[in-house]
C-alpha cells in the first residue's frame, strides 16, 4: 500500500512538473502587420508559428495575437498580393512587421510610379501617415493639417479660416515651393505653383497614406521641390473586397456622409472601387457656411503577368464662405464676436448672404498602364487630365460694402441697403455688385518611367514628364444685387477695348479676360545602386518651361500682339544621395541637390490684371538657383524609433510676387526679384512603445531662415492704375522669413484601454513666430524686425470605440481640437511705421485662429 502511495504521488508531481513546464513555456507573442512602404495597416493577413499549426488572422488595424510554446519561434506571415516574411521572434513582442508588394501586384506598381521613399534605403527625411491615423484623427481637419506634427510642417486654415483654405509650409517654404503629388502625378497650379486644397479636401476618405518628403525628395518626375514633397496615396484598388459607411456631426451645424465600396480583385484580374461624401457646415467663423461633394472611382484590370491597367477619376465641387482681408489685433478686440468676427457676408432677403466665397470643381481622371517587359525591367505610364471651373466672389468696392453695416461696424453688411441703392439708380446701372475673378483651366499631361535592373545591384530608371496647361482668367458680374446691369468702360487699363462701353449682365465679364499658357517638357535619368547594407543613387534631369499670354481684352482682335511670344526657361536639377545601415538598429544618409526652376508665370508677365502693356515680358526674369544638402540618422528597434535631420537651403534670384489690399481698398500686386535666402535647421522626431497598448510620440524641429539681400526696387501695380510704378529700395537683409514659426514641437500619446477602446492626445507647440512683410510698407529706415507673433500652443483629444454592429465591425470616433480654446494668431502680415520703422503689434494685420472643434463619427466597415 505504502509503494502505491508512493508511486501515485509520483506521478502526480511529475504531471504538475509537465502541466507547469508547459505553462511557462507558453506564451502570447503580439505585433502588428503593416505595409513596408506605405507603413498602412494589413488587416487580414495571416499569421502562423513555422513547423506548427495554429494560426490567427491580423485585426482592422494590422494587429495579430498568437500563442507559441518553442522559446524561440519563427512566425511565417502571408498576405495576398505581398511577399512571404518569416521573423525570429524573442520574447513576447514582435515588433512591426514590413511586408513588400509582389512586383505584379497592383499595389507594388502603383506604389512604384507615385515615387514613394522607402524606409532605411532611400536617403531623405520622411514622414508617413497612415489610413488609419487619417480616419481617427481627420474630424473637421484638412489635410495639411494631419501633418501638423511633422518636423518642419506648419499648417493651418489659412485665408481666414474657409473650408478647403488650408495652407502648408515646409521648412519655411510656402505651398508654391513643396511638390504634391496624388499617385505620382503632380497638381501644383503650373502658373502659380500654388496648391488650392480645397480641390481634394474630400479626398481624405479614400487616402491609403500620406508622406512627406522633406528637403529634395524622391520624386521620380521632373519636379523641383524646394520644401519638400508630399505625396497622396489614393485607395486604387484592395486587395480585399469590402467598404464602409459613415455618419459625422460636430459643432457649427458640421455634417458628413461618406461612403465607399471596393470590388476586391476578382479571379479574372478586375477590381473597382467607389466612394463618395457630401459635407456641409457654418463653419467656425461668421459667414464662412460651405456645402462640398467628393467622388472617387477606380477601375482596374490586370490583363496578364505583364499588363495592367488602371482608369482613376475623383472631383470636390464645393462652395464656401472666405475672409479677403487680414485686420488689427485691436479690430477684433472691440467686437462682440471677438475672433469669429468676419466683416465679409451680410443679409439679402433675411438670409445668410457671404460677399465673399469661392467655388471650384476640378476633376481628375488618369489612366495608368503598367507594363513588366521582362525579369529585369518594366514602364509605368499616365496619361491625365483636368479641367477646372470657378473662382473667388468678392464685391466692386469693399469700402462702399463694409460701410453698410447696420447697428454698428460689427453687424453684418445690410446688403438690401445695396440693393435699395441699385434700384433707385435713375439709369439702371449697377453702384454695388458682386463679382468673380474665374480661374478656370485645362490642363493635360502623360508621365512615363521606364526601370531596368543590370545584375543584382544596380537599377537604372528613365523618365519623361510633358504637359500643357491653359489658365482662362476673367472676372465676370455674378450678382447684380437688383440692378440692371453693370457698365464697364475701357480706360486703357481695364474694360474691352473692342466693346468700350460694355453694359455687363450677369455672367458676362467685365475689366479683364487673358489666357496664361504654359507648356513644360521634361525628363530624368537615375541610377539607384544597392549591396548589403548600402543604397546610393545619382539622378539627373531638365526640363524647359515655355509661358505665353493671350489678352482679350487689352488688344484688338486682329492685333498680332494680342498674344505674346513665346518666353522659355530652360531648368536642370542634379542630385545625389546614399543611405547605410550600421547594424539592424542604426542608419546614416546623407543627400545634396543643386537646381534651377523656371520662375512662376506672374514673375515672366508681372502686370497683373491692370496693366495697360500685358503681353511684355519681363526681361528680367530669370531661373531661381537652389543648393541643398541634408545629414540625417536613424534608430530603429522593435520598441523605438528616432530620426534626427540637419538641413541647409540657399536660394538665390528668387521672386517675391504678393497680392494686397492697398489703403484705397483696392487689389495692390507686388513683384520683388533678386531675393536670396537661406534656410536651415534641425529636426528630431521619435516613437516609443514601452508596452504593447501605449504609444508615444513626439518631435521637435528648430529653424533659422532668413533673408540675405536687400532689394533696390519693388514693382507694385494697383488695380486704379493704368501702369506699373517702381519703388525702393528696401532693406530686408537679416528679416527672418516670415509667414511660419522657426521653432515648432509636438508630443503624442495613444493609450489602448482594452483591445477595441483608445484615447489619444496630441499637443502642438509654436514659437519664434515672424509675421510676414509687406513689400510697399517697408521703409528704407527699418529700425526693426517685423513683429513675432506670441508663442502659443494646442492641444487635440480623439477616442475610438470599436464594437460589432450587425455582424459588421464599427468603430465611433470622437476628436476635439484645441481643447482649451486657445487664443492664438495663425497668420499676420507685419507693417511699418513710415516715420519710426518699427514693426509693432500694434500695425499688424492678422487672422486668428480656429477656436475648439468637435465631432463624432459612427463608422461601419463592410
Amino acid at each position: 500500500m505504502k509503494n502505491f502511495l508512493q508511486r501515485k504521488l509520483y506521478y502526480i508531481v511529475a504531471l504538475m512538473l509537465l502541466v507547469s513546464s508547459s505553462a511557462l513555456a507558453q506564451r502570447t507573442v503580439r505585433g502588428k502587420v503593416i505595409d513596408a512602404v506605405t507603413q498602412e495597416a494589413l488587416p487580414g493577413a495571416t499569421v502562423t508559428v513555422k513547423g506548427g499549426s495554429e494560426a490567427v488572422a491580423t485585426g482592422v488595424d494590422g494587429t495579430f495575437g498568437i500563442d507559441v510554446n518553442a522559446e524561440n519561434p519563427t512566425l511565417v506571415v502571408n498576405y495576398i498580393g505581398y511577399n512571404q516574411k518569416e521573423v525570429a521572434v524573442s520574447g513576447s513582442n514582435a515588433g512591426t512587421i514590413r511586408l513588400q508588394a509582389t512586383e505584379n501586384s497592383i499595389s507594388e506598381v502603383v506604389i512604384t510610379g507615385a515615387s514613394y521613399a522607402i524606409d532605411r534605403q532611400t536617403p531623405v527625411a520622411m514622414s508617413t501617415i497612415t489610413s488609419d491615423v487619417i480616419i481617427e484623427k481627420v474630424s473637421q481637419q484638412e489635410f495639411p493639417e494631419l501633418l501638423k506634427s511633422t518636423p518642419g510642417v506648419y499648417a493651418t486654415r489659412g485665408t481666414g479660416g474657409g473650408y478647403g483654405d488650408a495652407r502648408i509650409n515646409m521648412r519655411g517654404f510656402q505651398s508654391a515651393n513643396i511638390a504634391v503629388l496624388i499617385n505620382g502625378i503632380p497638381v501644383n497650379d503650373m502658373e502659380s505653383g500654388r496648391v488650392f486644397w480645397s480641390n481634394w479636401a474630400g479626398l481624405t476618405d479614400v487616402t491609403r497614406s500620406m508622406q512627406t518628403q522633406r528637403g529634395l525628395g524622391a520624386s521620380k518626375v521632373a519636379v523641383p521641390s524646394i520644401g519638400g514633397t508630399i505625396n497622396i496615396l489614393t485607395r486604387t484598388t484592395d486587395a480585399k473586397q469590402g467598404g464602409f459607411i459613415s455618419q459625422s456631426i460636430g459643432n457649427n451645424n458640421f455634417n458628413k456622409t461618406a461612403f465607399s465600396l471596393s470590388s476586391g480583385l476578382t479571379e479574372n484580374g478586375w477590381a473597382f472601387s467607389i466612394a463618395g461624401s457630401r459635407n456641409t457646415g457654418d463653419g467656425w467663423f461668421e459667414g464662412l457656411a460651405y456645402e462640398a461633394y467628393t467622388y472617387f472611382f477606380n477601375i482596374s484590370k490586370i490583363i496578364n503577368e505583364k499588363h495592367t491597367l488602371s482608369l482613376t477619376g475623383f472631383g470636390a465641387p464645393q462652395e464656401h464662405g472666405s475672409r479677403f482681408e487680414r485686420e488689427g489685433i485691436q479690430y477684433y478686440r472691440n467686437a462682440p464676436q471677438g475672433r469669429r468676427f468676419n466683416p465679409n457676408w451680410g443679409i439679402l432677403n433675411g438670409e445668410n448672404k457671404t460677399i465673399s466665397g469661392n467655388f471650384y470643381h476640378k476633376p481628375q481622371v488618369s489612366l495608368n498602364h503598367y507594363w513588366t517587359i521582362d525579369e529585369t525591367s518594366s514602364v509605368s505610364t499616365a496619361l491625365y487630365g483636368s479641367i477646372g471651373r470657378g473662382g473667388n466672389e468678392f464685391p466692386n468696392n469693399a469700402n462702399l460694402f463694409l460701410g453698410t453695416r447696420t447697428g454698428g461696424r460689427y453687424s453684418p453688411v445690410d446688403i438690401n441697403a445695396l440693393v435699395d441703392m441699385n434700384v433707385a439708380s435713375p439709369d439702371g446701372n449697377a453702384v454695388a455688385y458682386l463679382q468673380s475673378n474665374r480661374n478656370d483651366h485645362i490642363w493635360t499631361g502623360v508621365l512615363s518611367t521606364y526601370q531596368k535592373r543590370v545584375g543584382d545591384n544596380l537599377e537604372l530608371l528613365g523618365g519623361l514628364d510633358l504637359r500643357y496647361y491653359r489658365g482662362i482668367h476673367y472676372n465676370s458680374v455674378r450678382n447684380l444685387l437688383g440692378a440692371e446691369y453693370v457698365l464697364d468702360r475701357y480706360t486703357g487699363g481695364r474694360g474691352d477695348i473692342n466693346n468700350p462701353l460694355n453694359m455687363a449682365r450677369t455672367g458676362d465679364k467685365i475689366q479683364f479676360d487673358w489666357d496664361g499658357i504654359v507648356n513644360w517638357g521634361g525628363g530624368f535619368l537615375q541610377a539607384e545602386y544597392k549591396t548589403g547594407p548600402l543604397a546610393a543613387f545619382v539622378s539627373l534631369a531638365a526640363s524647359n518651361t515655355s509661358y505665353q499670354r493671350v489678352d482679350r481684352f487689352r488688344y484688338l482682335a486682329d492685333d498680332p500682339n494680342r498674344t505674346s511670344e513665346k518666353v522659355n526657361f530652360f531648368g536642370y536639377q542634379t542630385k545625389g544621395g546614399a543611405n547605410y545601415n550600421l547594424t539592424e538598429n542604426h542608419n546614416v544618409f546623407a543627400n545634396v541637390g543643386y537646381f534651377t526652376k523656371a520662375p512662376f508665370f506672374t514673375t515672366v508677365f508681372p502686370g497683373r490684371d491692370f496693366s495697360a502693356n500685358q503681353n511684355v515680358p519681363n526681361a528680367d526674369a530669370e531661373n531661381e538657383k537652389i543648393l541643398s544638402y541634408e545629414l540625417g540618422y536613424g534608430y530603429r528597434s522593435s520598441v523605438f524609433n528616432a530620426n534626427v535631420n540637419l538641413y541647409r537651403t540657399t536660394w538665390k534670384d528668387r521672386t517675391l510676387s504678393r497680392n494686397f489690399t492697398g489703403q484705397d481698398g483696392n487689389p495692390v500686386f507686388v513683384n520683388l526679384l533678386g531675393v536670396n535666402a537661406l534656410h536651415q535647421g534641425v529636426e528630431v522626431d521619435f516613437r516609443y512603445e514601452p508596452i504593447r497598448r501605449v504609444t508615444l510620440t513626439g518631435m521637435l524641429s528648430v529653424g533659422d531662415w532668413t533673408w540675405l539681400n536687400n532689394v533696390n526696387e519693388v514693382v507694385v501695380e494697383s488695380s486704379n492704375l493704368s501702369s506699373e510704378q517702381i519703388i525702393g529700395p528696401f532693406n530686408i537683409a537679416g528679416l527672418k522669413v516670415g509667414d511660419a514659426p522657426q521653432t515648432t514641437a509636438a508630443l503624442g500619446l495613444d493609450f489602448r484601454f482594452i483591445e477595441d477602446f483608445k484615447i489619444g492626445v496630441d499637443y502642438n507647440y509654436y514659437a519664434n513666430f515672424s509675421s510676414d512683410f509687406n513689400p510697399i510698407n517697408l521703409p528704407s529706415n527699418r529700425a526693426s524686425a517685423t513683429w513675432k507673433v506670441p508663442n502659443y500652443s494646442l492641444l487635440d483629444l480623439n477616442a475610438v470605440f470599436k464594437f460589432k454592429f450587425a455582424g459588421l465591425n464599427a468603430s465611433l470616433i470622437g476628436n476635439v481640437n484645441n481643447v482649451f480654446d486657445t487664443e492664438y494668431i495663425s497668420d499676420a502680415l507685419g507693417n511699418f511705421d513710415r516715420e519710426t520703422g518699427v514693426s509693432t503689434a500694434g500695425n499688424a494685420s492678422v487672422y486668428y485662429g480656429i477656436g475648439r472643434t468637435w465631432s463624432t463619427t459612427l463608422r461601419i466597415n463592410f
